[in-house]
């Protein structure tokens, strides 16, 4: 997909790129300034990058074509959704949601594409969907898999406008124990083949003071070590990461996506990080902390 301003900047002139563009041609133009280089039937995808191709600059996909993007296979609503700012004034000749907005967020770019982040294109869909399933699948999936937390959409919703946003809320409040459930379950499925004592679960590590260092979703104490695989608050990851290595506690991380992955390797890629740094636990002298169990999440 380009612009005929970038064919003209190849040495193309106006009149060839219009030759090739006509009925019969090789090409099609499918906005004014959007060449497809090929005449067949342009997928769903291909209108998506040529609308942002036409309208230029700080032009965002959002919504479930911003998912895909990122990974997800969602149904996608009859119309691609994108967002331009409020100064942007535009008509597409193809059917699509164009939103004007004075919160654009920044993009992220997936094979050029700009799209937004997961949690303002999940927030962006949730409030149009007015089917109570596909609402609640839109919700839980991206979650699941790990690309955002139930904390990071409701603090999405809190940024944007509130049209629309009851019914998301209500479902959001039941999220994220529904969601770590998976989590939880598939942890407990890999450890079950690795030659290492049962952990317990959830819990939050504190020095003998009781000031905390920070909650993983795995503790074996007779070594202080951690398995974390569930997503964080932003921002309080690190900081609780850097606590608990200065403590010297082992902190194995593992990404909620690998960890629910079908793939034999990652699983063996996890199992063997887990015992290797089960052994290096055991081998160090064991840091002087303590834990709290937080509220259990059953798998």
């Amino acid at each position: 997909m380009v612009s005929p301003a970038d064919l003209r900047a190849g040495g193309m002139s106006r009149h060839d790129i219009d030759r090739r563009c006509r009925p019969g041609g090789p090409w099609r133009k499918l906005f004014p300034r959007a060449v497809l280089l090929h005449n067949s039937e342009p997928t769903r995808a291909q209108l998506v990058r040529a609308a942002v191709v036409h309208l230029g600059r700080d032009t965002i996909v959002t919504g479930v074509d911003a998912l895909q993007a990122h990974g997800l296979g969602l149904p996608p609503p009859p119309l691609p959704h994108l967002l331009v700012p409020e100064y942007r004034r535009a008509v597409l000749p193809h059917p699509m949601l164009l939103e004007r907005t004075t919160l654009l967020p920044r993009p992220v770019y997936v094979e050029g594409l700009p799209v937004a982040p997961v949690a303002r294109a999940v927030v962006d869909a949730a409030r149009r969907e007015t089917d109570p399933g596909r609402l609640q699948e839109l919700l839980t999936v991206p979650i699941y898999y790990g690309l955002c937390s139930a904390d990071q959409l409701r603090a999405e919703l809190d940024r944007g406008c509130q049209r629309g946003t009851r019914e998301v809320r209500r479902l959001l409040r039941g999220l994220s124990s529904t969601a770590g459930t998976f989590l939880y379950a598939a942890a407990r499925r890999l450890l079950r083949n690795l030659p290492l004592p049962p952990p317990r679960w959830n819990v939050e590590v504190e020095d003998l003071e009781g000031r905390p260092l920070g909650e993983v979703d795995a503790w074996w104490d007779e070594v202080a070590m951690g398995w974390r695989f569930g997503t964080e608050p932003a921002g309080n990851g690190s900081r609780s990461s850097m606590a608990l290595a200065g403590a010297d506690v082992i902190v194995v991380t593992t990404s909620p996506r690998q960890l629910t992955s079908d793939q034999d390797e990652d699983a063996y890629l996890i199992g063997t990080e887990l015992v290797r740094a089960f052994g290096r636990a055991a081998r160090r002298g064991r840091p002087r902390v303590r834990t709290n169990s937080r509220a259990l999440v059953a798998a």
